[in-house]
């Protein structure tokens, strides 16, 4: 029986050693040689069934890919385990003959977290798409990897309780943790570290952990090392995230939506600081800048002024909301800021927090046949005005595209970087501001990623952010619990 996989040599993109995808051809060798995938692939097939093992080239390169600016780094297999005890079967077999193992949510992450460096197994874990356990009167519920950010909010529409972290995509709700994914709710609701009370973990040996004891769900502990928070933000290198609890809010009585232009990002971004500073329980406030909001205009048919822009939403009852909304326009108006423009009803707030989630296309659409890169740089909040303002200017003095928009509230923002990849000079120009953008930000006691995670681009600024004992330390856990590297080895160290 023989097995048709690719070529022992593939062309990918690899960072140069920051951001950005220097083309070259490498030679990979065959993860197994000789007859040892005929003995793997019936083993494989013996725990999940013939439809839940793939060798088909397209199958391999739709895991190969997220939407990062990286190149198709294609698995030699997929496999669709449907439970924990499949993925641990799935993982003892690729542990025994040294496989790789990439876990795969949806696809939608943008650091290249999902390429297969070293070929192995990609774990495409969408068929584990059970609602597993939801506690209403404890406001919590456990989830499978299948399970997306909207789709268990349809599920809980009639509970009178929602899950509010929203990073913009449908989302693997067990992918976000492993990312320590955020969004735009983050500045009230928190992120992925805040939200997640317990995790069931796969390891790379087949063995399945719960971070916080079996069946566990307090909503604090004081019981030993925190190994939620360890697998939080692990983008798959120490283990397969098979379940995760989450916390649970309950819907407001009362969503408004706003937006509000100002003649300068300095006056828009001091509102924002001076909003959080008075205390003001603002859910969401997110920043466009002048070209991002001529973006969202165009790609989506609004009309909203061709100027820096706030678009916030506000949480809570009639009476609170009175107050947050009083406090938050005087504010803005000191600032020089326009007048709000209201939306109130379900469906208008939704048409314009579209715009916002849109931003990534509507950033590709000023350059058909581009491609884009966002940064995600975060700092402290009072030092948000003057980043955001000199990163302007090295947009403008270097000549580039890279519309602004970001979570504000959170200092975390992102320059959606539009270039033409088959434009040299253009490629290493971007590369260079991202340099600066990220060291700028290291520079403000920042960090290079709020959100997006490490993946492949940002290793070597993790370690400028952490120092080497940091890094020691990080590795030494790795090789705690991965000896082998097998858990999707390349990323993040």
């Amino acid at each position: 029986m023989t097995f048709a996989l690719r070529p022992t040599r593939r062309l990918y993109a690899h960072l140069s050693t920051s951001n950005f995808v220097q083309c070259r051809t490498i030679k990979k060798e065959r993860t197994l040689k000789n007859g040892g995938w005929e003995r793997v692939i019936p083993a494989f097939r013996s725990v999940c069934g013939e439809d839940g093992v793939s060798l088909g080239e397209a199958v391999r390169e739709q895991h190969g890919r997220d939407e990062s600016v990286h190149r198709c780094c294609p698995p030699d297999v997929v496999v669709w385990p449907r439970s924990v005890e499949e993925v641990s079967a799935l993982a003892k077999i690729c542990h025994h003959h040294h496989l790789p193992i990439i876990p795969f949510g949806t696809g939608t992450g943008l650091e290249g977290g999902v390429g297969a460096l070293k070929g192995g197994v990609c774990f495409s874990l969408r068929n584990m798409d059970r609602v597993l356990d939801l506690h209403q009167e404890d406001f919590d519920v456990s989830v499978e990897p299948g399970v997306t950010r909207k789709g268990l909010n349809s599920y809980l529409r009639d509970t009178g309780l929602w899950f509010p972290v929203d990073p913009g995509a449908d989302a693997s709700l067990c992918g976000m943790a492993a990312t320590s994914a955020s969004g735009t709710n983050a500045v009230r609701y928190g992120t992925m570290r805040e939200n997640v009370l317990n995790l069931e973990v796969v390891l790379a040996d087949g063995s399945i952990i719960h971070t916080a004891g079996r069946g566990r769900r307090p909503r604090k502990t004081s019981a030993g090392y925190n190994l939620t928070n360890l697998f939080v933000g692990s983008e798959g290198t120490l283990g397969v995230i098979t379940k995760t609890t989450l916390r649970l809010y309950g819907v407001p009585e009362a969503m408004v939506s706003a937006v509000c232009t100002f003649p300068s990002v300095q006056a828009a971004v001091d509102s924002t600081v001076q909003v959080l500073q008075t205390g003001v329980p603002i859910a969401r406030i997110e920043f466009l800048d002048d070209v991002m909001i001529d973006a969202c205009n165009s790609f989506n048919s609004l009309s909203y002024p061709v100027a820096p822009t706030l678009f916030l939403e506000f949480h809570g009852t009639e009476k609170s909301l009175e107050e947050q909304v009083t406090v938050t326009e005087e504010i803005t108006q000191a600032n020089g800021g326009s007048d709000f423009s209201w939306a109130r009803d379900a469906e208008t707030r939704g048409r314009l927090w579209k715009a916002r989630h849109d931003a990534w296309y509507a950033a590709l659409a000023l350059r058909p046949g581009c491609k884009a890169y966002s940064t995600d740089v975060c700092v402290p909040l009072s030092r948000l005005p003057q980043i955001i303002v000199e990163t302007k200017e090295d947009l403008m003095l270097n000549g580039l595209t890279g519309p602004i928009a970001g979570h504000v509230g959170d200092g975390n923002f992102h320059c959606i970087m539009v270039m033409d990849p088959n434009d040299q000079d253009e490629v290493i120009r971007v590369h260079e501001f991202t340099e600066r953008l990220a060291r700028r930000a290291l520079a403000l006691d920042g960090t290079c990623t709020g959100e997006h995670g490490v993946g492949l681009g940002k290793r070597a600024l993790l370690r400028e952010e952490m120092g080497p004992l940091a890094i020691e330390v990080m590795q030494g856990l790795k090789a705690t619990l991965d000896p082998k590297n097998l858990m999707n080895p390349g990323k993040v160290l």
